[in-house]
């Protein structure tokens, strides 16, 4: 008991994040439980390089913007793609056209079914209900996996949980299982909430070495014309753009 507290306080320290009040998971003797995280990320730069910056998107259910994709295309834009699997199931049309443009888009996990990283029955995110044990947490991690090399035909290396929020726990289970946890910088439509000007105000601060989040999978939305004025802006300053597999990733402090 005393190694996995020291192993959480550890977890912690590194993360900048606080300590919650006690919690039981999984029915058995109560743990000091925390709140859950945000992983914050940017690329390595070599000393020569000033302006490499990577953009992500999420693909976490319902449909497909055409318009981003289509925009990021003609742009020649590489993005790397958390793609859920009840994403690919609902639209094997975009799949395919992802696919048809594997030079710039890497797929990788985003979940099954969009679950966030936090472990205990009840725990909520944004809302959005957690996982209730380890092994499902793994499930999620696992099953998304699958679907990914199912539908690609290449195993994902990169996992993002549902809301990008994670305990320690999970991601300490998330590493052991091979994968490495993408993480952000700058959070350009805060879940394809924002409105254009919004968004094109924080593809505005945008600096070397960043890493982009934003979504593909609410067309109604504002994302990709926002995106759109965004990242023209960044490819005028002399900005371009890589996957998160081109290039080593540091983790910054909370």
């Amino acid at each position: 008991m005393r190694t996995l507290i020291a192993s959480l306080i550890c977890t912690l320290a590194f993360a900048g994040a606080q300590a919650a009040p006690l919690l039981a998971l999984e029915g058995h003797e109560a743990v000091h439980a925390v709140v859950p995280i945000e992983v914050h990320q940017r690329l390595v730069l070599p000393a020569t390089d000033s302006r490499t910056v990577a953009l992500t998107l999420d693909a976490c259910g319902g449909a497909y913007d055409a318009k981003l994709i289509d925009f990021l295309v003609d742009a020649r834009i590489p993005a790397t793609i958390f793609a859920t699997r009840k994403w690919l199931d609902r639209n094997p049309q975009a799949l395919a056209l992802l696919r048809a443009h594997a030079d710039l888009f890497d797929i990788e996990d985003h979940g099954a079914n969009h679950v966030p990283a936090v472990i205990g029955i009840g725990r909520k995110v944004y809302g959005i209900p957690g996982q209730a044990d380890l092994g499902a947490l793994q499930r999620e991690v696992r099953d998304g996996a699958a679907a990914i090399q199912t539908s690609t035909g290449v195993a994902p290396r990169w996992y993002r949980a549902a809301t990008a929020m994670y305990d320690p726990a999970a991601l300490q289970a998330i590493a052991a299982m091979g994968y490495k946890v993408a993480g952000f910088s700058v959070n350009a439509d805060a879940g394809a909430t924002l409105k254009r000007a919004a968004i094109i105000a924080r593809l505005k601060t945008v600096k070397p070495g960043d890493i982009i989040i934003a979504h593909m999978n609410k067309p109604n939305g504002d994302t990709a014309e926002g995106l759109a004025v965004g990242l023209r802006l960044l490819l005028q300053q002399g900005f371009h753009f890589v996957t998160l597999g081109a290039m080593e990733v540091r983790a910054l402090a909370s």
